[in-house]
């Protein structure tokens, strides 16, 4: 039912900023920023149930925690990124956009590589 709140929400935001860009350009940017932060807090509690889930696999596996917290940080990355990307292209910078999506992309490839090197040294161990 989440779902259903959300996007009831989102497309009125959408028709209250379709309905003040015409007379109040700079308000329907303040809707659009204001209806994105509220969706950001209600996803927070799916963010945390997320991350509560991949405790437990974590335990019951056994890697190592930094990976875990790495996982949770790109997630924040990519969702933080697309939010501002998506103001950005609604105020009409879409350069400024790409710059963010870009910065998003290397800031999770950054993060990846611990993991990544990892995981080669357990296959190198299973060949050698």
């Amino acid at each position: 039912m989440d779902i259903i709140k959300i996007s009831l929400l989102g497309v009125c935001g959408v028709i209250l900023g379709f309905l003040l860009k015409g007379t109040k350009p700079e308000y329907a940017a303040f809707v659009t920023m204001g209806i994105g932060v509220v969706i950001l807090g209600l996803a927070v509690g799916k963010i945390r149930y997320i991350y509560e889930v991949m405790e437990e696999l974590r335990e019951s596996v056994g890697f190592e925690k930094s990976y875990l917290s790495s996982l949770v940080k790109m997630l924040g990355i990519a969702y933080i990124g697309q939010f501002s990307a998506g103001i950005c292209r609604d105020a009409g910078h879409q350069a400024t956009a790409g710059q963010i999506e870009l910065f998003c992309r290397l800031s999770i490839m950054v993060l990846s590589l611990p993991v990544l090197m990892a995981l080669l040294e357990t296959i190198q161990k299973f060949f050698v």
